[in-house]
Order: C-alpha cells, then sequence, then structure tokens
C-alpha cells in the first residue's frame, strides 16, 4: 500500500511540476499527479468541501407529472454529477438522500448543522414543507430546480425577499452544469474558514484581523523576521540553484535582474514554502514596503517571485501586507480556482478603462493546471531593485475585480482586459480593463485603499450568492447612483 503524501511533499511537487510547465510547456505539470485538486489550495488540513446532497420529490405528486419516477430522476441527476466531477474532486457529499417528507428528514437533519452548504434539488409539488425545514436549519443552502419541476419557486420567491430567507439561493434553470456552479459560494467558504495568512511584520495586529477571524473563521498570524531569515539560510544551494534555472528558463527575457538577484529571491520563495508547511498555512504576505524594506528586501530579497510561485501552486502570495487583498484573493479562488492579481488603478475615460498594475504578475492566473502566460524577469520598477514576473495576460478575458475592505462591503466592477501595454510608466504588469458601466463614475465611487484584486472570469453571480450567505453588501463601483448599485 503506497504511503500517503505529506504536505511537504505534495508542494514540492507542486511546484516542480508548475515550473517545469512555466519552463518546458510541452511537459504536463506534475501537480496533476499529486493529491490536491485543481480547484482549491491544499488548505491547512486539505480537508474536503461538505455539502448535503439532497433530493427533494413527493411520489404521485400532480406536478410535474403524476406518473414520475422519482427513482430515476435521481439518477439521471447522479449521471449528470459525474459529468462534473473534474469540478468537484475537492467536494463530499455527506448527506446524500431522497426526501419526500419532514418525517423523512428529522430523521438525520442533525447531521446538516455542520455542512458548509446544502443542495436541494427539486424534483416535484409539494415539497415546500421540507424546504421550509431545511431553511429553518439555518445553512448556506442552493436550490436547484429544472423547467416543470414544481410551483415551489412563487412561495420561495416571496420568502426570498425577506429577512429570514437569507440563507438560501434559488437556480432554476435547465443546464445541469449549474450544478457545479452552486457549490462554488459553499466551498469559497470553507476556504476562508481553513485559511491561515501568515504576515510577516513588525505592524500591530489591528482591527481587521479580529474581526475577520470573527465572521469567517479565517487566522491571521504575525511571524517575526527572524524566523524566515532562518529558513532562508538553511535552503540548499542547490535547490535555490535549480528554482533560479527554472524561472530563467521559463522567462521569455531577463532585463534588469542579475542571476545573484533572481538566486536570492528563489531562496526565499522556497523558505516561503517551508514557512507555509511547518505552519500549515495557505497564504503569505509580507510588509515589504514597509517594515520589511529595509531588513529584509534591501539586505536579502524581495519577495516578488516568492508571492507569484505561490500563486501558481495554488496557494496564495499578497504584496505589502494587505490584508483584504489576501481575504479577496482566497474568497476568489474558492469561487474560481484561480488566483487574484493585486493591482491598484489609472484611469482613461476616453476609453472607458482603468488601466490595473503591479510589478508583482503571476503565470499561472487560469489556476495551477492552467496555462501559463509568457513572463519577464524584471526589476521592481520604483525602486529599480529586486526580481519581479512582469506577466502578459490574456486579453479579450473577462476579469472581476474587487476587494474585501472588511465584513460588511465589497466593492466590485467588471470589465475586458482589452491591452497588456509595454511602457516604462507604471509599474510591471498591466492590463486594460474596458470597465463594464462608467470609468468616471468608478473614480468617483473609488474607496476603502488603492488596491483591489483581479481575477480572470465574470464572478458576479458566485459572489452575488456568497455575499447573500454572509450578509454582505456587493457594491458595483462602476455604476451612476441612479442605476442603483448592486448589492448581495
Amino acid at each position: 500500500m503506497q504511503a500517503p503524501t505529506s504536505r511537504r511533499e505534495i508542494l514540492r511537487l507542486a511546484a516542480a511540476g508548475s515550473l517545469a510547465c512555466l519552463a518546458r510547456p510541452t511537459i504536463p505539470a506534475l501537480w496533476a499527479q499529486t493529491p490536491p485538486h485543481g480547484l482549491v489550495s491544499p488548505g491547512a488540513r486539505r480537508s474536503r468541501v461538505k455539502v448535503a446532497k439532497i433530493y427533494l420529490g413527493v411520489p404521485g405528486s400532480h406536478y410535474p407529472n403524476p406518473d414520475l419516477d422519482l427513482k430515476k430522476e435521481v439518477q439521471f441527476y447522479e449521471a449528470e454529477f459525474a459529468k462534473l466531477k473534474d469540478e468537484l474532486t475537492d467536494v463530499e457529499f455527506v448527506v446524500q438522500e431522497m426526501v419526500s417528507s419532514v418525517d423523512q428528514l428529522n430523521k438525520w437533519k442533525n447531521n446538516l448543522k455542520d455542512v458548509d452548504g446544502i443542495l436541494a434539488i427539486h424534483l416535484s409539488l409539494w415539497t415546500m414543507p421540507v424546504l421550509e425545514e431545511i431553511l429553518r436549519l439555518g445553512r448556506p443552502t442552493m436550490i436547484f430546480s429544472a423547467p416543470y419541476s414544481g410551483h415551489e419557486w412563487h412561495p420561495l420567491s416571496a420568502l426570498y425577499k425577506q429577512e429570514k430567507g437569507r440563507n438560501f439561493e434559488c437556480i432554476l434553470t435547465s443546464d445541469y452544469r449549474q450544478l457545479a456552479e452552486a457549490i462554488r459560494p459553499f466551498r469559497a467558504l470553507h476556504h476562508l474558514r481553513e485559511a491561515k495568512i501568515l504576515n510577516l511584520t513588525t505592524q500591530a495586529v489591528g482591527k481587521y484581523e479580529q474581526q475577520i477571524r470573527e465572521k469567517f473563521g479565517t487566522e491571521i498570524k504575525q511571524v517575526a523576521l527572524r524566523r524566515v531569515l532562518d529558513l532562508y539560510e538553511a535552503v540548499s544551494s542547490s535547490d535555490a540553484e535549480a528554482e533560479t534555472n527554472a524561472w530563467i528558463k521559463g522567462a521569455t527575457e531577463v532585463v534588469e535582474p542579475s542571476r545573484a538577484e533572481i538566486l536570492k529571491s528563489c531562496r526565499l520563495a522556497l523558505a516561503f514554502e517551508r514557512l507555509l508547511d511547518e505552519e500549515e498555512a495557505t497564504v503569505m504576505t509580507a510588509d515589504c514596503y514597509g517594515s520589511m524594506w529595509e531588513p529584509l528586501c534591501r539586505a536579502y530579497a524581495y519577495p516578488c517571485i516568492a508571492f507569484s510561485r505561490l500563486n501558481n501552486l495554488g496557494l496564495g502570495g499578497i504584496c505589502q501586507s494587505d490584508l483584504p487583498c489576501a481575504m479577496t484573493h482566497i474568497l476568489f479562488q474558492g469561487l474560481s480556482g484561480r488566483p487574484g492579481f493585486v493591482c491598484n488603478p489609472g484611469f482613461d475615460y476616453s476609453k472607458n478603462s482603468a488601466v490595473m498594475i503591479h510589478c508583482l504578475g503571476t503565470p499561472k492566473m487560469d489556476g495551477p493546471r492552467g496555462p501559463a502566460a509568457p513572463y519577464k524577469l524584471r526589476s521592481v520598477m520604483e525602486r529599480r531593485e529586486g526580481a519581479v514576473p512582469q506577466v502578459k495576460m490574456r486579453t479579450e478575458e473577462k476579469v472581476t475585480i474587487a476587494v474585501l475592505p472588511n465584513t460588511s462591503k465589497i466593492p466590485y466592477f467588471t470589465g475586458q482586459i482589452t491591452d497588456t501595454p509595454e511602457t516604462d510608466r507604471g509599474c510591471r504588469t498591466k492590463i486594460t480593463v474596458r470597465v463594464d458601466g462608467d470609468a468616471e463614475q468608478l473614480w468617483k465611487n473609488w474607496s476603502d485603499g488603492i488596491h483591489r484584486v483581479a481575477c480572470y472570469g465574470d464572478l458576479t453571480k458566485p459572489l452575488e450568492h456568497f455575499c447573500r450567505f454572509t450578509q454582505i453588501d456587493m457594491i458595483n463601483e462602476a455604476l451612476r447612483p441612479s442605476q442603483g448599485p448592486a448589492r448581495g
């Protein structure tokens, strides 16, 4: 029997696979051969998303058909779930039951109290009493109802508008791929609860850390520089050289940084990996433009390659001890399986665009198993020091850009990447985003700091579901007041 793979070995293989994919695109990433799935980070305990799958149907119901064979209906849905297995590799259906009455539900409803979410699949009329009993549990609940399932949408629509209806969402569709989409908010909630963020800083702990812990269960732990430096010194020369060779070989061009500078950054990257391993953490951030600039960046290495590498692996590397961006990164990763790009804007009204920029780019913006974007190795633009990947992202890609500044709201907007400017002005990695809405209004509505997190894809709908389950206002910054900002 094969021995279980340790978390450190998983990350080592994942790192090798990620870099192999960057340097030699024809060689498949080793990540696909390791236990972690592609949709989520390994997590503190690599636990699965726990979902209760409940089929709701009453034999002999008048609608959609008195002769409806409920067993065949369940078999049909199970076949649809089988088609989606690659999107559900991190999910454990801890409950799988067909329920026709409240009495049946009561026999095992205690098993629903600790699940990440409940997926209720509506099959027939007369199931509203069971649905009401499920909703009384207060767990996040997604109700999937295909056409001709029943008229329960009607009382659910009324309940949705009430305060007591905040714990459920409905997906009324004939697109059975939406069964996987229904689980994404549960995954995000699971991610946030399992996440552990390490913050390399001497800044005092603030209220944000406490509020996040109370709201989501996310642990944010401050780490000391001495511990990082001890791990940095412990990295073997051969490992640091191998990492350096992979990054240089994978680059389309090495512009400013010397090999020695890249080597220092890669040594720090391996030290960060070891630290996350020891702490069973998922995300690393550092006060690189504050308390860590002189003692870490100037004296040892900038953390940019280290952060990019963690993002490539499906973990998280976040600049400047930006905890709201770290939380947004985790949220987006849970909703999409993809990392975020921490960035700040410039505005171009003539093109109805925001130019989102930052020196740090991540090649694997499609996630650990996705293709890698081309990158150059550059210096940090403002400092003319260090080594950082300048990534050429994909044009025509839809993006969602947001931040979680506190536990009550998420400002966001969406758009499409139209350009990746090559200029010596501004930070290294840039995307021009044509705004869905009004770029001038986006500027007028901007608040809560300069940074945002950009993620491939239009995540509006799963983000809306997440915000509803967590009682967070979702505010579209690119809309005029008369349009009424979208809220979750």
